[in-house]
């Protein structure tokens, strides 16, 4: 019954571009102290949600005392925007755009995260060899002999991949905002990253699973070149925020004991798992379960193994006007409530 509740929500969503919700926001209890009676829980069809398709899919949301509803969105921004209009109490989404939510005064925090160092930098094979022996100056051969930039194509400015890749440059020597030897291009979802790959319009991305997995499979020359854990150890990407009320219910625990549980089943029952990605993202359970294989497939439910890292995430999402100022790890992150398992 799960997989069939979230394909119909998927496509009420797909009629409506994708930036709409379906149904209204959990039920808080009033006078201040009471539980959650209903969970509204937002989601994106993504590698790491993962968790959240395990949790419907084998049922775990069954053993929390509200009444769960997950919705699904395609973009982090349309998260933020129904997590300000109080109409998702729980938001599993991009580091990012959890800082943005703290940043605006809206009452919530980082319970968990969902996976830690799941992107990679993939360039053209045929770069690999020139940057190993050039490092910066392997853009400025590559815009010589081609005669244009270097084109990197990944998700919007701000996105989780977006940062990683800007930190990397930055960190290899190269200033994106001034060195014409390499272009940065938006792209809007992993598919449409994929595409790009595939009709040769870009040279190269950050991204997650499972593009590197299908790269791999259909053969395309852009191959990994850097994993995020060589780039920054314990680099954040998908989180769970809680609203501050659901924080202070028993609730909070209860979704956690069950994220802990998706992850836990993550590790050990992969063949599964893949029929979960299959039912719940859409990709061939065949490649989802190799994708799991890949060094980028780190699942974890322990927020603290992200706080170090997501540092650079609040410095860079201050620099980019994302946020106000850069966010202390005690504003994004409640760990009390992962502790307390």
């Amino acid at each position: 019954m799960y997989e069939h509740a979230s394909a119909s929500r998927r496509s009420v969503l797909a009629a409506a571009g994708g930036a709409a919700t379906v149904g209204v926001a959990g039920c808080l209890g009033g006078g201040g102290g009471g539980g959650v009676d209903e969970l509204t829980v937002a989601h994106m069809p993504i590698y790491p949600d993962l968790q959240w398709y395990v949790m419907e899919g084998e049922g775990y949301v069954s053993e929390i005392d509200a009444d769960v509803t997950g919705e699904e969105f395609t973009d982090g921004p349309a998260i933020v925007q129904a997590f300000g209009s109080g109409e998702i109490d729980v938001a599993m989404f991009g580091i990012v755009p959890a800082m943005i939510v703290i940043d605006r005064g809206i009452p919530a925090q980082v319970t968990a995260a969902n996976i830690r160092e799941p992107m990679g930098i993939m360039a053209e094979s045929s770069f690999h060899e020139t940057f190993e022996s050039e490092g910066a100056d392997a853009f400025a051969t590559w815009r010589e002999e081609r005669g244009r930039p270097f084109r990197f194509g990944t998700f919007p400015q701000g996105s989780v991949p977006d940062v990683l890749l800007r930190y990397w440059l930055q960190e290899t020597g190269v200033d994106p905002a001034t060195n014409d030897a390499v272009e940065i291009i938006e792209i809007n979802g992993a598919s449409a990253v994929w595409q790009a790959i595939a009709n040769d319009e870009i040279d190269g991305t950050s991204i997650m699973e499972p593009v590197p997995t299908i790269a791999e499979a259909e053969g395309s020359s852009v191959t990994m070149l850097r994993t995020a854990a060589e780039i920054l150890p314990g680099q954040p990407a998908a989180v769970t925020l809680m609203s501050d009320a659901v924080r202070d219910s028993p609730v909070a625990a209860q979704f956690l004991e069950q994220h802990v549980r998706a992850t836990e089943f993550i590790d050990e029952n992969p063949d599964a798992t893949a029929q979960h990605v299959e039912a719940g993202i859409g990709m061939p359970a065949d490649r989802a379960r190799r994708a799991l294989d890949s060094p980028l497939s780190n699942f974890i439910s322990d927020p603290a193994a992200i706080t170090d890292a997501t540092q650079v995430f609040s410095e860079f999402a201050a620099e980019n006007g994302q946020i106000d100022e850069q966010l202390s790890t005690d504003q994004i992150f409640d760990l009390d409530v992962y502790d307390s398992l």
